[in-house]
């Protein structure tokens, strides 16, 4: 049984601010994106996309990511909390971001970019899919780097007592996320993206394997408003449509 390091939350004091872990985590996952991205086209020519597109698109999925995720959480997972204060919404950097949201965001974020460059937006979504799971596990590690986001008790011999929760064994389920829709999915969706598929098809998979595996360690998460129907918590409820959205997908752009 491991404890939780308890890090402090600010990684750098540069005067008067304060750089947290954080925001830093964050920082790294939207370097990524473009380190990836750039990449991409070097080795991808005909791919259609260039840098200057790159940094368009990114701009546009920083804020689809940063308002989609944190109203996504405001409104999906405490919206009493934050209707009784209002304006704790603006205090992002306390962590309190929602993925579903995020994701719903920056699909709104990638069709207002195709509308205003006039491309398609699966060709946007599969570009950017492939580039997007190693940031979403930096994100995590923001997550265990907080102490939020806690896993449910167990007496695994990798638990992990988190001390401004409890003194019971839990899992980092912080780390499982990381883990798997962070590097794991990533490897899924760079592979099967590494060869030619029709439009649609990338983004499909990305879907698939991001809800699989939350669904997965939502059994090890505790939940954010306990359990739900069939006993399943709200991040499992999120995840069951982007999996079956995302195999109708697959099913349909796979025989184009």
């Amino acid at each position: 049984m491991f404890v939780h390091p308890g890090f402090d939350p600010i990684a750098i004091h540069v005067g008067p601010l304060a750089v947290r872990w954080y925001g830093l985590m964050y920082l790294l996952a939207f370097i990524t994106v473009i380190g990836l991205g750039r990449h991409r086209i070097k080795t991808r020519p005909s791919s259609g996309w260039n840098n200057q597109m790159l940094d368009d698109v990114l701009f546009f999925g920083v804020l689809g990511v940063v308002l989609g995720g944190r109203l996504g959480h405001v409104l999906f997972y405490q919206p009493d909390y934050y209707l009784a204060n209002p304006l704790h919404i603006l205090y992002v950097w306390e962590g309190g971001m929602s993925f579903h949201g995020g994701l719903l965001g920056v699909l709104l974020a990638m069709w207002f970019y195709a509308r205003r460059v006039g491309i398609s937006w699966l060709s946007v979504t599969d570009f950017v899919a492939p580039l997007t799971p190693l940031g979403l596990g930096f994100g995590r590690i923001g997550n265990f780097i907080n102490g939020e986001l806690w896993g449910r008790a167990t007496d695994v011999p990798w638990g992990m007592v988190f001390p401004k929760v409890d003194g019971l064994s839990r899992h980092p389920s912080q780390l499982y996320e990381f883990a798997l829709e962070g590097l794991v999915l990533f490897t899924i969706v760079w592979l099967y993206s590494s060869k030619p598929r029709s439009a649609g098809a990338v983004s499909s998979v990305f879907l698939i394997g991001y809800g699989v595996f939350r669904f997965l360690v939502e059994f090890t998460r505790e939940p954010d408003n306990g359990f739900l129907l069939l006993g399943m918590s709200l991040g499992q409820w999120y995840s069951i449509p982007m999996v079956l959205v995302g195999a109708l997908m697959l099913r349909k752009f796979s025989r184009t």
